[in-house]
């Protein structure tokens, strides 16, 4: 029997390269690889469901599921994890700390990303701002006039407005016109010319360190999907992709930490790494549940509170029995 013919829309990550390489395989599977962003892929596959294996938003998933209407099965395949305390600018002659953003007016592109669910669970459990003390400005950070990719029914506490037409919230914030500013990528502008916008935390990385310490989360942002028909058709073929996926992971880790020669075009490669493994462990990007479950189900509880779930989605609505096991020899 020849293998399934399956498109894999991902972004081209070094996790994923052994991959998309061929040097791991699918179990099955013939796949044709599209390396694309994240925006294009989670557009098409939230509104047409194209990709038969694709990432997806843990945020638009849980919207989803909370509706009982993703039209994929999800694998704890977590493609990106990232802190967020670094998606957070802010007009400093005006914000001088996080509480100072109540009561203020923040751009963002899509109220439901992941990234701006978990910046938003911080603010209110670490600083006391909630998500209705904020009024919201949605618009492009290049482009103006961007929409949510999903239809939302928010509570009727939270404010969210849409930028002017023609605006893009990166010019709302050079222009004074929004406070700040919360998004997976930076504003579209020249920082060096405009010395009042700056992170919202003076060092970042030092930020999200504590947030680690206190809660041993590091943020989950996108993970897998495989297109339900195909699964409901090959019960095989999520596992089948939780497999290779996390062969290809561990083979990226394994070669992140040969040091003949540097893989990635970064200075203190080495030391970054030994760090980030006194801090989290030697398997600090896993895969999988077990490891996840602390994180998810904050996620779960988070993205309920805000407004954006009907309901706390639960870990096996999401994520099927067949990808929480795995066989041990």
């Amino acid at each position: 029997m020849a293998n399934l013919p399956l498109s894999v829309a991902i972004g081209n990550y070094d996790r994923c390269r052994p991959l998309l390489d061929g040097e791991v395989q699918i179990d099955g599977v013939a796949p044709v690889f599209m390396k694309l962003s994240p925006e294009e892929i989670f557009f098409r596959a939230f509104r047409n469901a194209e990709f038969d294996i694709c990432e997806l938003s843990l945020s638009s998933s849980t919207v989803k599921t909370s509706e009982n209407v993703l039209p994929y099965v999800c694998v704890p395949v977590f493609l990106s994890r990232m802190f967020r305390h670094s998606a957070v600018y802010v007009r400093k002659d005006r914000i001088k700390s996080p509480r100072d953003l109540k009561n203020k007016r923040v751009g963002l592109p899509e109220y439901q990303l992941t990234a701006n669910v978990w910046v938003r669970a911080f603010l209110h459990d670490d600083f006391g701002v909630a998500p209705e003390d904020i009024t919201w400005v949605r618009g492009g950070i290049s482009e103006p006039d961007r929409i949510e990719k999903i239809a939302l029914d928010l509570p009727s506490n939270i404010r969210l407005e849409d930028a002017p037409p023609g605006k893009t919230i990166s010019a709302l914030l050079a222009e004074g016109e929004i406070d700040g500013f919360i998004a997976p990528r930076a504003p579209d502008i020249p920082l060096e010319d405009y010395k009042n916008i700056g992170w919202l935390f003076d060092d970042p990385q030092e930020a999200a360190t504590e947030y680690y310490r206190k809660t041993k989360i590091f943020p989950i942002m996108h993970i897998l999907g495989v297109r339900r028909e195909l699964a409901e058709r090959h019960r095989w073929l999520p596992s089948a992709v939780l497999k290779a996926f996390s062969e290809s992971k561990e083979l990226a880790i394994e070669r992140l930490g040969e040091m003949s020669a540097c893989k990635i075009t970064m200075p203190f490669v080495d030391e970054r790494l030994q760090k980030d493994r006194m801090l989290m462990g030697q398997d600090f990007w896993p895969y999988g549940i077990k490891k996840n479950e602390h994180v998810l189900n904050a996620f779960f509880a988070s993205h309920h509170a805000q407004g954006l779930s009907k309901r706390v989605v639960a870990i096996n609505e999401m994520f099927e029995d067949g990808v929480q096991e795995s066989f041990r020899i």
